[in-house]
């Protein structure tokens, strides 16, 4: 099954966060379940309608991972699978 976002929306599978501590133990994700802020963007939207008829440019496309606002995006989960439905205006940086 295909996601197609509309208007200024993304559609963003969550990065997993690992931390490893001083010591070389890595500590996953599952241990402190806090939200995530960080993920790879899997479908774009075409853009909000502008006053003048016209699309905005979306600055994110697809395969790009992104950073956003911890508590912007929506969670669903579709045959199993985590996703994340973000405004554009809620992604802060593309990680290069």
């Amino acid at each position: 099954m295909q996601l197609r976002p509309v208007g200024d929306h993304l559609i963003v599978k969550p990065l997993a966060k690992e931390e490893t501590s001083a010591s070389g133990i890595i500590i996953p994700d599952t241990v402190d379940k806090e939200r995530p802020e960080r993920g790879e963007v899997i479908a774009v939207g075409p853009g909000r309608m502008l006053e003048n008829g016209q699309r905005s440019v979306m600055e994110a496309k697809v395969g790009d991972k992104v950073v956003f606002k911890k508590y912007a995006p929506d969670e669903f989960k579709l045959d199993g699978v985590e996703y994340l439905v973000i405004k554009g205006d809620d992604v802060m940086a593309v990680i290069e």
